[in-house]
């Protein structure tokens, strides 16, 4: 019995795991962009450019504080030079150590600093809307290739109900043709038209698949990974009314929502602010410092001793009883002997103590004459906002353009859409009743076969212009900040 229920539990699980892949092959147009953006090489460097933009932010966070550095050096010197603890020369072979740390602190600066944050703040700002303008380009890529591979599917489907009618059709007639009604050309013709109707569903599945490989490479799919499109049901596709897509109600919207709207306006306001941080280079700058440092320094000789020689009169006296008398000092010879490797460290501790030294300031930093960058520097600066004013106005007619166009051409769409339906209409009602003409013998094969052409002619002209429209409408919705969704 257990090994009943083990074998019944793992069973259960290998299909709950099958169909939970079959559901995982399933591609909607959410998922197809979910993927595509994880994956485009364009959104990877758009991200890295936003991490860059975020480090910079930190960086100005960080460069208020104060500057703190240590540094130590140790070495050997010979020959002619200068004993670091007495600074006075020396023949003498020398062993070394030094040792500092340095504190800078900023104390004003016109406020440069406080720029530097603000910049880096409206930059990174803008980088991320960058990549969110890269996000949107490839939905509405992706939902372009999407809809062409719904298109291929209703066209698909025509085209199996158009083999299924001739093949009615020939059913009829090769009754009608073996009871000697109706001649054998009659069928030949028709036999001819379902081998055209069946090379149109050949054509209708290449074109399907293609739509497919396109969609897949679209979204950097591997072309041998399982890939399944969820068709979605076109008449239940949401559409907004044209009429409450209004053109300049949908251009004042996109003004604020539109990342590329949102990115200028940061960019000006960056701009802004450089021109103010430009200015900070005309003013003088206060920073204080501090330092801690001490010295080591040992001869390769230590004195072990001393011989008097006698003494030397010094240029120095002393008056006793108003009577000067000259001041002799000792003269005295050092013995010396070589130090051991291990005594070279003897008083190390001691000469960084007595060397020990600190010191502590202000700094003021007044620019005078720097050949003029500080001005060129300024200028510079409002260039660029003027620059970056000029790429917004740009934009922003760029974009109120391309949504009046695209508001024309959906309402175009629309009519076409709807002349084409009333095209499918009596092009239907023309093929009913030249298939009953065919059926009760008054019309011949030809004008059969002609009918029904137009009514698949009909239909392909509605499904085109049935997509075309959703697209425009999906392009407004978009613009209206509703991002792309079917």
């Amino acid at each position: 019995m257990k090994q009943f229920f083990i074998l019944g539990i793992g069973a259960l699980l290998f299909f709950t795991q099958l169909t939970a892949q079959g559901v995982s092959n399933k591609w909607d147009l959410q998922r197809c962009i979910e993927y595509a953006t994880k994956n485009n090489i364009s959104v990877k460097q758009a991200d890295v450019q936003a991490r860059l933009a975020a480090l910079d932010v930190e960086r100005t966070k960080l460069i208020q504080y104060p500057n703190v550095g240590f540094n130590t050096n140790l070495g050997t010197q010979f020959g002619r030079s200068i004993d670091p603890t007495t600074n006075q020369f020396t023949t003498t072979q020398l062993l070394f150590q030094g040792a500092n740390l340095n504190v800078n602190v900023p104390i004003f600066n016109w406020g440069a600093l406080q720029y530097d944050k603000k910049i880096a703040g409206f930059n990174a700002q803008a980088v991320l809307t960058d990549l969110e303008r890269v996000i949107n380009d490839i939905s509405l890529n992706i939902a372009t290739f999407f809809l062409q591979v719904v298109a291929a599917k209703q066209q698909i489907d025509i085209a199996k109900v158009q083999i299924s009618q001739t093949k009615s059709q020939l059913t009829f007639t090769r009754k009608r043709v073996e009871a000697g009604a109706l001649p054998e050309l009659n069928a030949a013709e028709i036999e001819a038209q379902l081998a055209r109707d069946t090379s149109s569903l050949v054509n209708a599945e290449a074109n399907f698949t293609q739509a497919v490989i396109q969609l897949k490479a679209a979204i950097n799919l591997d072309m041998a990974a399982p890939f399944e499109v969820d068709i979605p049901a076109v008449d239940k596709i949401p559409l907004e009314p044209l009429t409450e897509l209004e053109p300049g109600a949908l251009y004042q919207m996109a003004l604020s929502n539109q990342p590329a709207q949102k990115a200028n306006s940061l960019r000006i306001k960056s701009a802004e602010e450089s021109v103010k941080r430009s200015r900070a280079a005309f003013y003088p700058t206060l920073s204080a410092f501090g330092s801690l440092g001490t010295n080591f320094a040992n001869t390769a000789n230590m004195v072990t001793g001393a011989n008097f020689i006698g003494t030397r009169p010094t240029p120095n006296f002393v008056t006793i009883a108003n009577q000067n008398y000259l001041v002799f000092q000792p003269d005295v010879q050092l013995v010396t002997s070589k130090r051991s490797f291990g005594q070279f460290w003897n008083g190390w501790g001691t000469q960084l103590e007595q060397n020990f030294r600190q010191s502590f300031g202000i700094n003021l930093s007044v620019p005078i004459f720097n050949n003029g960058s500080a001005k060129l520097g300024y200028e510079r600066a409002k260039l660029n906002q003027r620059t970056t004013e000029i790429t917004k106005q740009q934009t922003d007619l760029t974009l109120q353009q391309n949504i009046y166009q695209a508001h024309t051409t959906a309402l175009a769409s629309m009519l076409r859409y709807n002349a084409t339906q009333k095209t499918v209409e009596a092009s239907q009602k023309a093929y009913d009743f030249a298939t009953k003409r065919y059926e009760a013998g008054l019309s011949n094969t030809l004008d059969l076969i002609t009918n029904q052409n137009n009514l698949v002619r009909a239909k392909l002209d509605r499904l085109n212009t049935q997509f075309d429209y959703i697209f425009r409408i999906k392009l407004l919705e978009f613009y209206k900040g509703q991002g792309i969704k079917l």
